[in-house]
């Protein structure tokens, strides 16, 4: 019994070994920086801050990787992650987005961060920077809802 779980901890441990040389595709593709959310919508310092340590890593094509992302299998759990939240909202393509589908994205931004589901809470554990207060919350809140009132009047306008 003993030689028989010490084999399966070995197996284990060998399947483990193996699994560091097949990671998931961390690239990202060329963009244009034109294209960018904050680039585009110019929200005011304390704005733009947020929506880089808070969104920027699973929202756009300019993630920076922890460390632990070079470990199997937790990297294809974060990269699945991190390629569901481009999928939702991707703020490196922002200007590609029609007036229609932006106001959507913002609408469903402000949701989210007022029902307190984003960032997610397996991203703030280990980015503490991440963890928005109230005041921060409510600052995107805020700010999110004035840019949907400026895309609108854009958009009366054209």
């Amino acid at each position: 019994m003993k030689s028989m779980s010490l084999k399966i901890f070995a197996g284990l441990f060998l399947m483990l070994i193996i699994l560091q040389f097949f990671g998931p595709d961390t690239s990202s593709p060329a963009t244009d920086p034109s294209k960018d959310f904050i680039t585009n919508a110019q929200p005011p310092e304390q704005v733009s801050s947020i929506l880089k340590s808070a969104c920027y890593d699973c929202h756009s094509y300019q993630t920076k990787y922890p460390w632990y992302s070079n470990i199997e299998p937790v990297s294809w759990w974060l990269q699945d992650h991190i390629d569901e939240g481009r999928d939702e909202f991707n703020m490196s393509l922002w200007a590609d987005y029609s007036t229609r589908r932006a106001d959507h994205k913002l609408e469903e931004a402000i949701e989210l961060v007022e029902e307190e589901e984003m960032p997610l809470p397996s991203y703030t554990w280990i980015h503490g920077d991440a963890r928005l207060t109230s005041e921060q919350r409510q600052t995107l809140i805020e700010w999110f809802t004035t840019l949907r009132t400026e895309i609108s009047a854009d958009s009366l306008d054209n």
